[in-house]
């Protein structure tokens, strides 16, 4: 056999078996129990160790460690769960083999960012993860829009969040919202709006059909979260005048306050209370309503599908 036949045969081999345990490892996040250990699941935790054995295929690679965060992420969000502690690794020697992963940073700082048990609540590496996106993709203007949305929406850091608008809008071919959105960042305003505005782009921008349904509903709850606000202080108004709480949006009306009654996004009419407080009636229709919530109850939570 020539030396060369052999060399190749080896090199066949190794990748073969690197493969084969790299498959194997993942496919132990399959089977996680309470008890796992980060060390039992993630044998292989290093990119540049990855890299060393994957010879040449660290995309292929790269895919298998993305499609596991995937995969990993929706089994600990179906099971109600708040330990995420395999998703930064699993993102990390993804896009570390492959820094042209997008989806990656897109998909991935959205699972990071949020609080559980919407998602991890690692803002901070959610953020490195984007920056680094950022460096290894600077004309994709998606991931600095995606950047300023999680100092925004997260953070509530309206000058770190108008930075990373202002720096994606000079990429070339740029959505022209990104402008917008900085100067609003910058000057504070209008937090329902901003909100509707970054959302509507979300949806807009999109071309996932679960980005697209996740921004829908956070839309939906947006014109609740609004609604209520707005009426509860109508409520306030008519109390200073007529010297007594309104027992329903129709005295709101009567009073001339208001044009006709209001109703929330599931098309019912809000619910006016004994104590001054408006509520929606049916709150676990709209998910990531944050008011118009009775007494004790959670806001609901998107129900994932099961792997």
């Amino acid at each position: 056999m020539k030396s060369s036949t052999r060399v190749s045969v080896v090199a066949s081999v190794v990748l073969v078996l690197t493969l084969a345990g790299i498959v194997g490892t993942l496919d132990a996040i399959d089977h996680l129990r309470g008890g796992t250990t980060f060390q039992q699941v993630l044998y292989i935790r290093s990119p540049k160790a990855l890299k060393r054995i994957s010879l040449g295929y660290t995309g292929l690679i790269a895919d298998l460690y993305w499609t596991r965060a995937v995969q990993y992420f929706g089994y600990q969000h179906h099971q109600h769960s708040n330990d995420f502690h395999l998703l930064a690794p699993l993102l990390e020697i993804a896009t570390q083999l492959d820094p042209r992963l997008l989806p990656a940073y897109q998909f991935g700082s959205n699972f990071l960012a949020p609080q559980p048990p919407n998602g991890a609540g690692d803002t901070a590496y959610a953020i490195a993860l984007t920056e680094f996106g950022i460096r290894n993709n600077p004309e994709n203007w998606r991931l600095y829009y995606g950047l300023g949305f999680i100092y925004y929406t997260e953070l509530k850091d309206y000058a770190k969040a108008a930075e990373a608008f202002q720096r994606g809008a000079k990429v070339p071919k740029a959505h022209p919202f990104l402008q917008i959105l900085a100067a609003r960042m910058a000057q504070h305003a209008g937090e329902f709006e901003t909100a509707r505005m970054l959302w509507t782009t979300t949806y807009e921008t999109s071309t996932d059909k679960d980005i697209q349904r996740n921004a829908v509903d956070h839309l939906r709850a947006l014109r609740a979260d609004e609604d209520v606000t707005q009426l509860e202080k109508l409520v306030s108004l008519y109390r200073e005048r007529a010297g007594r709480l309104p027992g329903s949006p129709v005295d709101l009306v009567k009073a001339g306050l208001i044009g006709g009654v209001p109703l929330d996004p599931t098309g019912q009419p809000y619910k006016f209370t004994a104590d001054g407080r408006v509520e929606v009636r049916d709150p676990e229709r709209i998910l990531y309503i944050t008011k118009g919530l009775p007494p004790g109850v959670e806001p609901p939570q998107p129900k994932s599908a099961p792997r």
